[in-house]
């Protein structure tokens, strides 16, 4: 019997049932700490980049977690180049490490028309920037926000493999692989 304040990092079924929970409240929750993750990609250049990002959808089942996101971002050029992503997220209620590697799936479209539907008008103001999102204005509000569908875009991250880490008093790391249907695996924190 543990004396942790969080028991379900004593198992290995229980820790992935509750990172995909924790995971799926930051969809609803505005509160939550996973409700903002930090997404990485590798530049066209190589070189490493990371932004905060809003969860938007997560599908246990599928194990996958769709952002919102301009098409014109760096995020999607890089993702087009090299799909390859991590999504890290700390829930320091939980003493919680999540990161996520992924591999994106870029939407627009058609294919996201629906979701386009169910966004509010207020949010809709981030996708059309004029000029497009990251390029050089010459002050602080040289730009026009206007809702424009043809600019969103939902990255779509399938998870291939989950590392995490549990910060208790005894800590526990675990990692869990699409490959051997996340089974689990304990490994050294």
């Amino acid at each position: 019997m543990t004396t942790d304040v969080h028991p379900w990092a004593a198992d290995l079924a229980d820790m992935y049932a509750q990172i995909w929970t924790r995971l799926v409240r930051g969809v609803h929750d505005r509160r939550a700490a996973t409700r903002h993750p930090t997404l990485a990609t590798v530049a066209p250049d190589g070189l490493p980049q990371a932004r905060t990002v809003v969860l938007r959808a997560a599908e246990p089942v599928a194990a996958s977690i769709d952002i919102h996101t301009d098409i014109r971002s760096a995020k999607v050029a890089a993702l087009t180049v090299n799909p390859h992503a991590v999504v890290h997220v700390w829930d320091p209620s939980a003493h919680l490490q999540i990161r996520l590697e992924a591999v994106a799936e870029i939407l627009s479209g058609d294919d996201v028309a629906g979701i386009w539907a169910r966004v509010p008008d207020a949010s809709r103001q981030s996708y059309g920037a004029t000029p497009a999102t990251g390029r050089q204005i010459p002050d602080a509000l040289a730009y026009v926000r206007h809702g424009d569908p043809v600019s969103f875009a939902v990255v779509r991250l399938r998870v291939q493999a989950i590392d995490a880490l549990h910060l208790g008093p005894q800590h526990r790391r675990a990692r869990y692989e699409r490959t051997t249907h996340w089974a689990g695996q304990w490994l050294v924190p």
